[in-house]
This record gives structure tokens, C-alpha cells and sequence, in this order.
């Protein structure tokens, strides 16, 4: 079979895992409530680990290390914050001009931030194929193995910012999907893009540290007695440090 027959086979199914979710719609309502804060701590420290462990220190190390490289992998990645924030300042302009909707701005922002970092990827998944098989296979499991708990984390913070849990779960697909057009992308541009795909990672990484140092963690300081605030504490670094674990492994 051919390499393009195997990178989507392989995006499609690394896209599945965003209905991780699904395992939360089988509790009750309350406890679901309960739960929601706990996950957007969680999902607060997975992207913080996943910007820090996976993304930076990916694109650092594809490049020369040089100064001027170093340079432009932090400059991509401030451009990925300062990106955010206008986004999240126009979602929030609108959402306040229209007055129609109960879905909070930092819902939206997780949707095309996780759907960017998804489509990136499946860049690397693609780009592993021309590697080797097992290679490849190495690449799947370990896009894998990170998304999952992210999935989850996202899954919450998506019902909490306003989605009922059905759309949120779809929604939630739906990012995850733009692996497979990342997929796409990196076996019809492969060679072409040479090292610019490294500088993707960066700002990647500068969209999660803004989502969880703006918008999540805001959301978990102050909320509930010290036995709940201490609950979400230990939940964002779970999120942390499964992200760490997972870099080891």
C-alpha cells in the first residue's frame, strides 16, 4: 500500500482519540459539574507540559542552535501568544457586540489552537513515513499517547466554557481532524517546506502558554474552600507532569 494510503489511515485514527471525552457523558450531571474545574486545571497544566516539554524543545532541537535560530524560534513563538491575544480580544469584542451568546471566548481560542496543533501533527506524522515504517508507527503512538489527556482536559473545558456536551464532544473532533489535512499537507509539500515546518512548533506552543496562563488558570484562582483549590492545584500538576512523563517515555 501506498505512503499516502498509510498517513491517512494513520491521521484518521490519531483524530479518534479526541473522543476520549466520551468517557466523562457516562457520569451524572452533577458529577460532571463537579468535575469541570478539576479538568480545566488538568487541561491548564497538559498544555503548559506540552509547550514546554514537547513543542520548544522539538523545534530547538531540530535547528543549528545558532543564535539567529534560537532567535526566530522564540520570536515565532511570542507571535503565537501575541496572535491570541487579539484573537481572544476579538471574540471577546464580538461575543459582547452580539450579546447572543453564553459561550465563553477561551472556547473558541481552544478549538483553533488544539486544531493548528493538530494539523502540525499530522505534518510530523507524514514527514515520519518518509523516515521508515516503524519510524512512523513511533511517531503515531507518541502523538497519541500526548493527546490523550489533552483531549480530555479540552473536552472539559469546552462545557464549561458554554457547549452543551454533544457539540462540544463534535467540535472537539473536529479540531482533531486537521490532522488528517496536516497529513495531506506534509506528504504533497514534503521537501518543499524544508526547515520552515520547525517554526510552526513554536507557535504552537505560544498559543497553548496563553490559553492556560490567561484563560484557565484564571478560571481555578479563587474557586471553591481550600480542600477544592488544593484538588485543583494537584489536577494542574497531574497535567504537568503526565506531559513530563510522557516526553521520558
Amino acid at each position: 500500500m501506498s505512503i499516502l494510503f498509510w498517513i491517512i489511515v494513520s491521521t484518521f485514527l490519531v483524530s479518534l482519540v479526541s473522543f476520549a471525552g466520551v468517557l466523562i457523558l457516562f457520569l451524572k450531571e452533577k458529577e460532571i459539574n463537579s468535575l469541570l474545574l478539576t479538568l480545566v486545571a488538568f487541561s491548564a497544566g497538559a498544555l503548559l507540559g506540552s509547550a514546554f516539554f514537547h513543542l520548544i524543545p522539538e523545534a530547538v532541537g531540530s535547528t543549528s542552535g545558532s543564535e539567529e535560530s534560537l532567535f526566530s524560534i522564540f520570536l515565532s513563538l511570542v507571535s503565537g501568544f501575541v496572535l491570541f491575544f487579539i484573537l481572544e480580544h476579538f471574540a471577546g469584542w464580538h461575543e459582547h457586540k452580539a450579546n447572543k451568546s453564553e459561550v465563553k471566548p477561551f472556547s473558541l481560542l481552544i478549538l483553533f489552537s488544539d486544531a493548528f496543533h493538530n494539523f502540525i501533527d499530522g505534518v510530523i506524522i507524514a514527514a515520519s513515513f518518509f523516515v521508515s515504517f516503524p519510524a512512523a508507527v513511533s511517531a503515531v503512538l507518541a502523538v497519541a499517547f500526548h493527546e490523550i489527556p489533552q483531549e480530555i482536559g479540552d473536552f472539559g473545558v469546552l462545557v464549561y466554557g458554554g457547549f452543551k456536551k454533544g457539540k462540544a464532544l463534535l467540535l472537539n473532533f473536529f479540531s482533531a481532524v486537521t490532522a488528517v489535512l496536516g497529513g495531506l499537507a506534509g506528504f504533497f509539500l514534503a521537501g518543499k517546506m524544508g526547515d520552515s515546518i520547525v517554526f510552526l512548533l513554536p507557535f504552537a506552543a505560544g498559543s497553548f502558554i496563553y490559553i492556560s496562563a490567561s484563560d484557565l488558570i484564571p478560571e481555578i484562582k479563587y474557586k471553591g474552600n481550600k480542600k477544592k483549590s488544593l484538588l485543583h492545584f494537584s489536577a494542574f500538576l497531574a497535567g504537568i507532569s503526565l506531559m513530563a512523563a510522557l516526553k521520558s517515555f
